[in-house]
């Protein structure tokens, strides 16, 4: 029983010597296998077709292509990045079926 607390004791020693700050499941990197925008750093997980797998991706840059919200935590085109909005018109349908697309836009220039 002491032999085995003892390995223990050294397992854990080891895992929290060394932590990798990827992690597994979380903060993942944009090209990585995710099921969730939450698992990624870029907060968005993306995928080209209902069938293909996910990726962790950028977020969509001025005058591209959004979604603007997703009711499953993946995104066929990838939100705006920060401080740009997704201008798109919102369909209860288009929520469900995942083609809410937009373009995105900066509210503060298109203002001046």
């Amino acid at each position: 029983m002491e032999k085995v607390l003892i390995l223990l004791l050294i397992s854990l020693a080891v895992a929290y010597a060394a932590p990798d700050p990827r992690g597994l499941i979380i903060n993942l990197d944009n090209g990585e296998l995710c099921m969730n925008s939450i698992q990624c750093k870029s907060r968005c997980c993306h995928r080209t077709s209902g069938l293909s797998m996910a990726r962790c991706a950028e977020k969509a840059p001025e005058n591209s292509e959004c979604s603007a919200k997703t009711l499953y935590g993946v995104y066929y085109k990838c939100p705006c990045e920060r401080g740009l909005t997704c201008e798109v018109d919102k369909t209860i349908v288009g929520s469900i079926t995942n083609t809410n697309f937009g373009i995105c836009h900066d509210i503060g220039r298109s203002k001046q």
